[in-house]
């Protein structure tokens, strides 16, 4: 059977929703100060790598944990909660919707994706 990362396309697939999905989170004034003054390029790489580790296109992710990477934003910003993870997820969500992605495809994606949420907000 095939992975999930497979089936979306492989890796140039992942790098196409990561660029549109920027696009997005950048114009969402929920939480678009969450990324002030982070290379953006640099950002798009480690959600790219993410995905692609979260999609089974990695048996591992490699950097800092999901829990140290986001500490700071907990932190501070008054602290990132559940409405700015399910912001993210929603516009993940558009942006597989927007590139036409099946919707079986697109419930896997976020079901792997749920699983992340209590390390990415440190609970």
């Amino acid at each position: 059977m095939s992975t999930l990362f497979e089936r979306l396309g492989g890796k140039p697939a992942v790098e196409a929703v990561v660029d549109k999905f920027y696009i997005r989170v950048m114009e969402d004034s929920r939480i678009n100060h969450f990324f002030a003054g982070i290379d953006m390029k640099k950002q798009r790489e480690h959600q790219t790598a993410f995905l692609i580790f979260a999609f089974g296109g990695s048996a591992y992710h490699r950097g800092l944990s999901l829990r140290t990477a986001h500490q700071n934003l907990v932190e501070q910003f008054g602290g990132l909660r559940d409405e700015h993870f399910d912001a993210v997820f929603e516009h993940l969500v558009s942006t597989l919707q927007e590139l036409s992605v099946a919707d079986n495809l697109i419930r896997e994606a976020g079901e792997n994706i749920e699983l992340f949420r209590r390390y990415i907000l440190n609970k």
